[in-house]
């Protein structure tokens, strides 16, 4: 696909075929990911994939009783919220594979420098660890796009990041990020309507 066709018709998918992906597409996705800008060049990408579906449920039980010992609020529409925030938390558990991202701390070189603590340096430059993370997570949708796969950018089972982080085995240096679930789509899911540009465009000159 030309890279334009990628972008335009890449879609979040949470709905996916019974059908494996190779470990081979698993990994190139992942390479894909590495291949994105990231502050100081540092590279501090981990992926993790998973295909092992008793994994995935004790991964998706671990954000279910998370999300369950969240405190309610005094709304009777509480409970409903919650469940729906759970199958949004939790549906990566049906899709055929998942790849976690975990990065790693950099050191600036503004740290070596100036008497700051890296987390200081880190909000004034507005979390240029994060926004690598970010670009990596982008290039590895583009990825799962272009071979006719679907995927979901998740940050919300990171409400049970530190199990989670346990279960994948990550070390002590290694934080994750998000998770990406990747399949085939069931059925064709169209792109929604984005905003015009015309809108979201200033020129400076």
């Amino acid at each position: 696909m030309e890279l334009t066709q990628v972008v335009e018709q890449r879609v979040s998918i949470r709905s996916y075929k019974d059908q494996e992906v190779p470990v081979e597409i698993l990994k190139e996705i992942a390479r894909m990911g590495s291949l994105a800008p990231s502050v100081n060049n540092y590279q501090p990408w981990k992926f993790v994939a998973v295909t092992n579906k008793e994994i995935l449920h004790k991964m998706a039980h671990e954000v279910h009783d998370r999300i369950e010992a969240l405190p309610d609020s005094e709304t009777e529409s509480s409970k409903n919220i919650k469940s729906q925030v759970e199958w949004f938390a939790t549906f990566f558990e049906d899709a055929p594979s998942v790849i976690a991202l975990a990065i790693e701390d950099y050191e600036s070189v503004l740290e070596q420098g100036v008497d700051l603590t890296h987390k200081d340096i880190n909000k004034m430059r507005n979390y240029p660890d994060i926004q690598s993370a970010g670009a990596c997570i982008q290039n590895m949708l583009l990825a799962a796009t272009d071979k006719g796969l679907g995927a979901c950018w998740m940050s919300a089972p990171l409400i049970a990041s530190k199990t989670l982080s346990e279960i994948l085995k990550l070390d002590d240096k290694h934080k994750l990020i998000a998770i990406v679930a990747v399949g085939y789509p069931k059925g064709d899911i169209k792109p929604k309507a984005k905003k015009n540009i015309n809108d979201m465009f200033t020129l400076m000159k």
